[in-house]
């Protein structure tokens, strides 16, 4: 893997859609985690959802684990921008 070419615009502007095409899906999950957990904390207190009682445990984790999966999408897309530009490319 080569490092990317951002001396000119064409190249710095591929780049970045690279990195923003980088585990895209992983970060929609992760948000979608995220909301979802969100609703299931404030939906009861909109009067929905008031049939499930453990709708707080489920959202605290449902928050939890989609923080955690948008973290390690943050500390893996950074590995990989830090691989790219080194000149060798290799390793991990």
């Amino acid at each position: 893997m080569s490092p990317p070419d951002l001396k000119s615009p064409e190249g710095r502007r591929a780049y970045r859609l690279e990195l923003r095409r980088y585990a895209r899906g992983y970060r929609i999950f992760g948000l979608a985690l995220v909301l979802a957990g969100a609703l299931l904390l404030f939906g009861p207190r909109f009067g929905w959802f008031a049939f499930f009682a453990m709708s707080d445990a489920y959202g605290w984790s449902l928050l939890a684990v989609g923080w955690i999966v948008l973290v390690a999408i943050i500390v893996l897309r950074t590995r990989y921008h830090m691989r790219r530009m080194r000149e060798s490319g290799g390793g991990a």
